[in-house]
């Protein structure tokens, strides 16, 4: 808005006008469409407003810095800057001695040549093949959406923050001695040591700070849930390392080193390396659920062995995970049964001799000790002890378990999972950054279509939902939908006023979607993957091309006042606004050079929007300069095709009288 108010003064000091007046009245032309144009771009951010969830904690911080930042920027360019321009000096023709000065009316002088011999010929020949022009720019856009939906190009809900701690998270099978998950930890910790040596920079700088190894419990657990997972068969190795400017491998690479440097430990049930980052957590999160637990399990393994043969997904795992070993009384042999034992009988002395059975109750100060008995240690340490325990009947008579009771081992489960009142089970997979081909979404698709899709078939009952990160995009990315639809109501609202027409809007709106052609580009070109940031640029580039557009479409509607032609019209409506769209152009791509070529690992969050906005915005130059007036001859073609001569030449008769009772009209 400011480029626009502060070139539309200075074509006016050009031509001769005192920049004291200058100043207020081109101010004054361009202040109604320059006043839309910044709400119909602070409308644009409102949707981000409405997104709920994990990705509404990010989305709701742009609009809420944007829209008062849009707000306060009209201010300036309609009341600070024409002051400071009214203090500009006359226009002079004379040669300035100014080295500055010089070089800007050689800049300026080189513009205008431009525009005269090689912009007007290139618009006059737009104008006059405009269905040619118009097909090409559809193409392009079907071409870049193309890109997008065949996975030239990766999508990724939310890009990679660099972590500076990455963590080993190791299950052992349940029921297995502290000792022996201290040892896993151990060889863990022997892996990170060979990292640090391996990664060391050229400084001689370690690599990693610190380091924190646990038995027991794993208390760097990834996501968003407080609760800190223990128990014997659980460890981990947490390690904080160089921030990411100081190193030239990323976190996620590390993690993918230790784990080769680590190499397989037997005995677990799981184990993990995860940079921990804002938005990590694993890539799929899939749930079953069902009656039958026996169908239930067989389609998690199938689910699981599906997701192993996709290329990239690593540390699949499921909540199905066996408990500690126990000993399942089935029934009473016949013994059992006339010796007149119930089975809850033989369960109680059992018990009794294993766990205890409390007797007394003893106070020690404020302390209260209970006294329990129960069979010697070495009498309850093995599967022998409980085949010999001795279960007395009711006549007094003391027999072996295994002569009344028939039983088997197992193992418990050690979590058993519910949704909507029927057994679940959650199956959880990554996939691995460093592999150029893994992609969450590909995989994700690849698995639903191939194995999700035929699972009601071949197990009838079961039932599956994303959750986690697939399941936040999903609705984040519906709540975006629904709330751009108002707000795209409120842009039409909007620019109409100031166009006064009806059909107009829809020529600035129809440019919004090619856009998006430039940031695909962009991201082609830096080898960047599109994310959930990319949008927001995109968001911001729909803003500019709006008011670019805008102000070009009511350049025209000027010049079809005065009398010319809806050709002449555009053609010279489009030679007026050339400066300030490739002024707009070129700065906020200078503006936003510094992120897009920025080396450093934790800037890698921003470059994509930087990307989107940057490239959009250069392409978006096109779009304003070529795309609008032909989209505009178009409009009137379709016009003169639908209505009568005669009523075409009332309205704009009638346009033209309404449009003389305006004083931005009449400073023209």
């Amino acid at each position: 808005d400011a480029i626009v108010v502060g070139e539309n003064v200075y074509r006016r000091i050009r031509k001769g006008e005192n920049p004291r007046d200058a100043s207020w009245r081109g101010t004054h032309e361009v202040g109604v469409v320059v006043i839309f144009g910044v709400l119909t771009t602070a409308v644009a951010f409102t949707p981000m407003l409405g997104i709920s969830g994990v990705s509404g904690k990010i989305w709701r911080n742009i609009p809420w810095i944007v829209i008062p930042t849009l707000l306060f920027s009209l201010i300036q360019s309609k009341l600070i800057l024409p002051a400071h321009l009214a203090l500009l000096r006359p226009a002079n023709n004379e040669e300035s001695r100014n080295p500055i000065l010089k070089l800007q009316r050689k800049v300026a002088q080189g513009m205008e040549t431009f525009i005269d011999k090689f912009y007007r010929p290139i618009l006059k020949m737009a104008l006059g093949s405009r269905y040619v022009v118009i097909t090409i720019f559809i193409a392009l856009f079907f071409i870049a959406i193309g890109l997008v939906r065949g996975e030239r190009i990766k999508w990724e809900f939310f890009p990679e923050v660099e972590a500076e701690i990455i963590s080993a998270k190791v299950k052992m099978v349940e029921g297995v001695a502290f000792e022996t998950t201290s040892a896993a930890v151990t060889r863990i910790e022997e892996a990170a040591i060979k990292l640090n040596e391996k990664y060391a920079n050229s400084s001689g700088q370690a690599l990693i700070i610190n380091m924190l190894a646990t038995v027991g419990s794993q208390p760097f657990k990834t996501g968003f849930s407080p609760v800190t997972p223990t128990g014997d068969n659980l460890g981990e190795v947490a390690l904080e390392i160089l921030p990411g400017s100081n190193r030239a491998v990323s976190a996620r690479e590390l993690a993918a080193e230790w784990r080769k440097l680590t190499g397989p430990i037997p005995g677990t049930s799981e184990i993990s390396f995860q940079s921990q980052s804002a938005g990590s957590g694993t890539a799929i999160d899939l749930e079953l659920s069902g009656d039958d637990m026996e169908q239930l399990i067989m389609a998690t393994e199938e689910v699981k062995d599906s997701l192993s043969k996709i290329e990239g997904i690593i540390d699949i795992s499921d909540s199905n995970t066996l408990g500690k070993r126990q000993v399942v009384l089935k029934s009473l042999l016949p013994a059992g049964e006339s010796m007149g034992l119930r089975l809850s009988d033989v369960a109680t002395q059992l018990r009794q001799g294993f766990y205890g059975e409390e007797v007394q109750r003893l106070q020690r100060g404020r302390d209260e000790v209970k006294v329990m008995v129960r069979y010697p240690k070495r009498d309850r340490s093995s599967l022998e002890d409980v085949e010999q325990i001795k279960i007395r009947t009711r006549a007094g008579d003391e027999v072996p378990l295994s002569a009344l009771v028939n039983f088997e081992e197992g193992r418990s489960k050690s979590v058993i999972r519910r949704t909507e009142r029927v057994r679940a089970i959650r199956i959880a997979a990554d996939i691995d950054r460093g592999n150029p081909k893994a992609n969450a979404n590909r995989a994700r698709r690849t698995l639903e279509n191939e194995t999700l899709t035929v699972l009601a078939e071949r197990f009838p009952g079961i039932n599956y939902a994303f959750y986690g990160e697939q399941k936040d995009q999903a609705r984040s990315m519906e709540e975006l939908r629904s709330s751009s639809v108002f707000a795209l109501l409120a842009v039409f609202v909007l620019m109409a006023i100031p166009l006064r027409s009806y059909v107009q809007p829809l020529i600035v709106m129809s440019v919004i979607p090619f856009g998006i052609v430039g940031s695909i580009l962009g991201h082609i070109l830096m080898g960047a993957n599109i994310s959930i940031m990319s949008m927001c640029g995109i968001v911001a580039l729909s803003g500019v091309v709006v008011n670019d557009s805008l102000v070009l479409v009511d350049y025209v509607n000027r010049h079809r006042i005065k009398g010319d032609s809806v050709i002449s019209a555009a053609w010279e409506a489009g030679a007026a606004r050339f400066r300030p769209i490739i002024l707009t152009s070129l700065t906020t791509f200078a503006g936003l050079s510094p992120m897009l070529f920025e080396t450093d690992l934790q800037a890698k969050f921003l470059i994509p929007m930087a990307i989107s906005l940057g490239f959009g915005i250069l392409f978006a130059t096109a779009i304003t300069l070529i795309l609008v007036p032909s989209i505009y001859l178009v409009l009137e073609d379709l016009k003169s095709l639908i209505l009568r001569p005669d009523v075409i030449k009332k309205w704009e008769e009638r346009r033209r009288l309404d449009a003389n009772e305006l004083e931005r009209y009449n400073d023209y």
